[in-house]
C-alpha cells in the first residue's frame, strides 16, 4: 500500500504557501502523494484556496509525489476549463496527476450560485463531463451535443503527459460505486473530522461491488489513531490518505505528524 496526505483547502491551508510547506515535508519524509480538498468554504464561514492554484505551486516545488484532488465536483466547474487546468498541471508536474472526481456533498456550493442542486442532475453532469474530459485529454477533435454540454470541433492542446491520466471516483453510494467501476480508482468517503466513517469490512464489501482486479486503485481517507491502515490494506485498499485539517491540530502539529513519515 502507498501512503499520501489529503490536505484541506480551507482554514489554515487556505494559504497556499502553508500547503506547499506541508507537501514538501511529505515528499522529504517518504509519503507517496499529496491530495487537496476542493471546497468553497464560505459554506462554513471559512477562507478557502483554489485547489488547482495550490496544486500548481506544489507541483513546482516537488519532484516525486502524486498530486490530485479528493475530490472535485465536476458539475461545479466548466468542463472545458477543467480539462485545461488538469492537463496543464500534468505537464507542469511531469505526469504526476490523479484526477479525483465526485458529485459534491454540499448543495450550498451549487445553489448559492443558481446552479443545479438536484443530485440526479449533478450525477448526469458528472458522467457526461467525465467522458468529455477523457476525450479532451486524448488529443482528438471533440464534437459533442449532449444533455448538459456542447462542444463544436475542439482539440485540446497541450494534452497531459500521461497517456491515460487516472480518474478516481469518490463516494460510497451504490451509484458512486457503479461509476467507480468504470474508471481507474475509488476514493472511499471514509473519514470526517469526527473520525473514521467506514470500517474495513465496509471497504471490503464496496471493493467487491466495484469488481475490479489488479491495477485498480482504492484510496482510503483516514487517521491511524482511529483506524489501522493494515486492516484497510487487507480489505483491498491500495492507498492510505492521511486526512489533514485544522481539527488535527496546529500547523506545527500537522508538520510533526507528516515528518514522522507513513506508519
Amino acid at each position: 500500500m502507498r501512503y499520501g496526505i489529503c490536505l484541506a483547502n480551507l482554514g489554515t491551508y487556505a494559504d497556499p504557501r502553508l500547503a506547499v510547506r506541508v507537501a514538501q515535508e511529505a515528499e522529504q519524509c517518504g509519503w507517496d502523494g499529496v491530495f487537496i480538498w476542493d471546497h468553497l468554504a464560505f459554506v462554513w464561514g471559512r477562507p478557502a484556496a483554489d485547489p488547482w492554484t495550490t496544486l500548481a505551486a506544489i507541483a513546482a516545488s516537488t519532484e516525486r509525489v502524486r498530486l490530485g484532488t479528493a475530490v472535485t465536483p465536476v458539475a461545479r466547474r466548466r468542463v472545458q476549463v477543467l480539462a485545461h487546468q488538469v492537463a496543464t498541471l500534468d505537464v507542469l508536474s511531469g505526469g504526476r496527476v490523479v484526477f479525483g472526481a465526485g458529485l459534491g456533498g454540499s448543495a450550498s456550493e451549487f445553489g448559492k450560485f443558481g446552479e443545479p442542486t438536484d443530485p440526479k442532475v449533478r450525477a448526469a453532469m458528472l458522467d457526461e463531463g467525465l467522458d468529455l474530459l477523457r476525450r479532451f485529454w486524448s488529443g482528438e477533435q471533440v464534437t459533442h451535443e449532449g444533455e448538459h454540454y456542447t462542444v463544436d470541433g475542439v482539440t485540446l492542446s497541450p494534452t497531459p503527459v500521461q497517456a491515460t491520466l487516472p480518474i478516481w471516483i469518490g463516494g460510497n453510494r451504490p451509484m458512486s460505486l457503479r461509476r467507480a467501476s468504470r474508471w481507474d480508482g475509488w476514493i472511499a468517503d471514509s473519514s470526517d473530522p469526527t473520525g473514521m466513517t467506514l470500517a474495513p469490512d465496509d471497504v471490503r464489501r464496496s471493493v467487491e461491488i466495484i469488481g475490479r482486479g489488479d491495477g485498480y486503485e482504492v484510496a482510503v481517507l483516514g487517521e491511524p489513531d482511529r483506524g489501522d491502515p493494515n486492516a484497510y490494506e487487507q480489505a483491498g485498499a491500495t492507498w492510505w490518505l492521511e486526512s489533514l485539517h485544522d481539527d488535527r491540530g496546529s500547523l506545527d502539529d500537522v508538520l510533526r505528524l507528516v515528518s514522522a513519515g507513513p506508519r
